[in-house]
């Protein structure tokens, strides 16, 4: 079931396409979802997504979109 209320947009996300989504939800949760693809959605605790924001901020998952050697 899509949700189409209460989403906002990701102050970081460009005007046109590749937008990130983010809502509350009633029980407390965190929903997000890709403009791309708005029937999925992705559930976690607030305290949950603060954790990979602050690594994300660190550095901590550059490796990730580094392409692997070898």
């Amino acid at each position: 079931m899509s949700h189409t209320h209460n989403w906002r947009k990701s102050s970081y996300s460009p005007n046109a396409g590749n937008c990130v989504y983010v809502r509350n939800d009633r029980d407390g949760t965190l929903q997000l979802r890709e403009s791309d693809v708005p029937d999925t959605v992705l559930t976690t605790k607030p305290s949950a997504f603060g954790i990979f924001i602050r690594a994300a901020r660190a550095g901590a998952l550059d490796h990730l979109t580094t392409p692997a050697s070898g």
